[in-house]
């Protein structure tokens, strides 16, 4: 049997273990057999305790799993942890660092080959393989070893995030102890709390099939459930949607879309109709409809099916007619779950709700945009989370970076608190500033904007003293719907944005799909969706659809004139001369209408290196440029920020984007135009004075940031800021240059705008 076969066969056997410490005796005893040894073991990390704990082992004493320890930093096995490689030696009990434990059985083993066990840069354990005969293994034995190592550590750090490793560890966090999590932010500020653990209420998977003893019964039954799923979902939407802006309210339109007979029901009575019985009929409903969408290979699809499987298990409540037990909620609730969904948020009693940690998801989930308009700390796909073990927990979240501190001692809570206490004070401080211009001290104006779509609260925007819309991404309503928006639909929603912020500009970005936004009636299968049909390719493959959505703009302008229009994903000179060819088409068709509307300005994203490199080029043939930092950043770095293996390299002050940022502001300048920016690059106060410097017309943020950002710019020259600019440029990593901007800050007075936990 060859090596890879055998590799093969050991990942499948422990994959297909439900028990978790059988699952480690299946990968010792498989591993000694593929490599003739005499002894193997696996060390997994406590970090609780600083010391790794031996888990499972064949040839060592059995009495000692579970019980022995070895402290992080003594013998081999801490060694192979320090240097985080393989350590191979022939004659181990020669070596300075080995480390003699009794009860053990080793003196009787020569040789040592150690590989460590990493999952998402996280040291997780060691594995280790010994033998009574003094030899090095050979280079494919310890090829070998740290291949499956890669992959076992997998199934480990699963069940660290699940909690049964702390369980087979057999320790408790005492409370006492602070341990710290890390996933993404999903919405912005600090939470303190006692943790409520929410778990899927019913098992939709585990439903067998059976044959109905009556077909119109089981219809009967299936429309009396899914009628009761509808009303609750109406009285939880309605419970939170006085709270929440109109687009985010669709959210659960869309849910009750989901319940519709037109979609989901036809299938499941279909399926009855074919010999099954509701619930195995839904079930099987379920799961097809999960798996195509899974199947699209893009993170916004997956966060819809994770959706459409939460609401299966909801009406399987009621098909199975069981009253669903509610979780018991703290007055400060910090929400934790493995794949948490909306209904969840809105099930949590009014005012009760501090934070949100869900080990799954992104910052695009459904929860992670209802939290944002809820104003909700929240950090998303904490995938090493021990869930179990948090219920009643004391919490700390940090929305800001996505952190989460579990059982914080009693410095550490009161830390946090100081800061959330600064923060409310600091924030009301901050009112006073909503209608003075960002003007720096040595008199040079940026003009603030803000960015509209997932959280478009118009009032919010207005009270916060933005000066018009930088980006309203009008996907959003085609998002959030089961079909194409009409032009009509579209034009009202276009004019509600227009007249509430005239005559302040309104930049309309066209339909951006495609990458991790697929709209489910306009499936695009597709490798690698982000390099591939997405942004203005899509609309000019489908004039149909943008001349559409442009007339809706035009014809809701009317009457205002504060339209502008911006073109997403350019990459070459000839999209926008096609574009633009279009757009003038449909102005000469509206206005053939008798609608007295100017042809509006019409500007381009630079958000791929081609646009950077082409910037002037471009800038000739538009009125504005603007520079979205998040997918420049993501295409430059080649770092999808959505990815929990290497969200931790996504910086938007990468001395690489700086030099982007510098060149197109400079070859838009020199064709006379204005350039902005509206990544999340512009609400950073640790980035700001970097942006004015380097010369943007204006910045473009969420609401909630333009009175920081102000803030900032008030208390700064453009001369010092310049001065930053040269200082940076020539560092060599993002690390070094944040951290130079953050000390700017703390020079300048503004330190209580660095937030804690980086």
């Amino acid at each position: 049997m060859t090596m890879l076969t055998t590799l093969r066969r050991i990942i499948q056997d422990v994959s297909g273990t439900a028990d978790f410490r059988e699952a480690l005796k299946i990968m010792v005893t498989e591993i000694a057999k593929a490599l003739t040894a005499d002894a193997c073991s696996i060390y997994l990390l406590d970090r609780r305790h600083a010391e790794y704990i031996l888990t499972a082992s064949v040839g060592l004493n059995p009495a000692a799993v579970g019980k022995a320890r070895v402290p992080l930093n003594k013998g081999l096995i801490g060694l192979v942890g320090e240097r985080e490689e393989p350590i191979n030696i022939e004659d181990a009990p020669r070596h300075p660092q080995y480390f003699v434990i009794e009860d053990f059985n080793e003196a009787m083993f020569s040789n040592f080959l150690g590989v460590p066990l990493i999952h998402h840069r996280q040291l997780l354990g060691v594995i280790v393989v010994q033998q009574k005969e003094a030899r090095r293994y050979d280079e494919a034995e310890e090829s070998f070893l740290v291949t499956l190592a890669t992959q076992l550590a997998a199934n480990i750090a699963h069940a660290e995030a699940t909690g049964v490793l702390s369980v087979v560890l057999e320790r408790q966090v005492k409370k006492s102890q602070s341990t710290v999590y890390s996933g993404i932010p999903g919405a912005p500020g600090v939470a303190i709390g006692q943790g409520t653990v929410v778990f899927p209420s019913m098992d939709l998977d585990g439903v067998p099939d059976r044959m109905p003893d009556n077909v119109e019964a089981e219809i009967a039954l299936w429309e009396s459930a899914i009628s009761a799923a509808r009303h609750e979902m109406k009285i939880l939407g309605d419970r939170l949607n006085p709270s929440l802006p109109s687009e985010e309210q669709l959210v659960f339109e869309a849910y009750q879309r989901m319940l519709d007979n037109s979609s989901l029901g036809e299938e499941v009575i279909e399926e009855i109709r074919s010999g099954n019985w509701a619930q195995g009929a839904l079930r099987r409903v379920i799961q097809g409809q999960a798996r195509r969408l899974e199947t699209l290979e893009n993170e916004y699809m997956r966060e819809r099916a994770a959706d459409l499987r939460d609401l299966g298990r909801r009406v399987l409540v009621y098909l199975q007619k069981h009253n669903r037990v509610m979780p018991t909620y703290a007055e400060k609730t910090i929400l934790i779950g493995e794949e948490l969904a909306p209904m969840d948020l809105a099930e949590v009693p009014d005012g009760c709700l501090a934070g949100v940690v869900s080990t799954k998801g992104s910052s695009i989930s459904h929860v992670a945009i209802l939290a944002r308009a809820m104003n909700v700390p929240t950090v998303m796909g904490v995938s090493d989370l021990p869930i179990l073990g948090l219920q009643d927990k004391d919490i700390i979240l940090d929305g800001y970076y996505g952190q989460v501190h579990i059982s914080p001692s009693a410095t550490v809570l009161d830390e946090f608190q100081r800061i959330a206490d600064d923060e409310k004070k600091f924030d009301v401080s901050l009112e006073v500033l909503r209608d003075k211009p960002a003007i720096t001290k040595d008199d040079h104006r940026v003009v603030l904007m803000v960015n509209a779509g997932l959280g478009a609260d118009i009032g919010v925007s207005l009270a916060a003293g933005a000066e018009g819309v930088g980006l309203y991404r009008t996907e959003v309503p085609f998002l959030l719907r089961d079909r194409f928006p009409t032009s009509e639909e579209q034009r009202l929603i276009y004019r509600q944005l227009l007249s509430s912020f005239s005559p302040r500009p309104v930049i309309m970005r066209t339909l951006d799909i495609g990458g991790d936004k697929l709209l489910s009636y306009f499936p695009v299968e597709e490798d690698n969706p982000f390099l591939g049909w997405r942004g203005i390719r899509v609309s000019l493959d489908h004039p149909e659809i943008f001349l559409s959505q442009v007339r809706a703009m035009l014809r809701a302008s009317e009457g205002f004139n504060n339209l502008r229009i911006m073109l997403p994903m350019i990459t070459d000179v000839s999209e926008v001369d096609e574009a633009l060819r279009l757009l003038k088409k449909a102005h000469k068709e509206v206005s053939d209408e008798g609608a007295q509307i100017d042809m509006p300005q019409v500007g381009i994203m630079m958000e791929v290196p081609s646009a950077i490199y082409q910037a002037r080029a471009l800038a000739k043939r538009v009125d504005f440029l603007s520079v979205g930092s998040n997918d420049l950043t993501q295409y430059l770095l080649a770092v999808d920020r959505n990815n929990t293996r290497v969200a931790g390299l996504f910086d938007a002050l990468h001395p690489a984007v700086i030099r982007a940022l510098i060149q197109v502001v400079d070859n838009g300048h020199q064709e006379g135009k204005h350039v902005s920016i509206c990544g999340e690059i512009a609400s950073d106060p640790v980035a700001v004075m970097l942006l004015v410097a380097i010369g943007f017309d204006s910045l473009s943020m969420n609401a909630s940031s333009l009175s920081r950002v102000k803030y900032v710019i008030r208390h700064f020259t453009k001369k010092k800021a310049r001065k930053l600019l040269q200082e940076i440029l020539s560092m060599e990593s993002a690390v070094m240059i944040r951290c130079h901007m953050e000390l700017a800050l703390e020079k300048a007075g503004l330190g209580n705008l660095i937030r804690a936990g980086r």
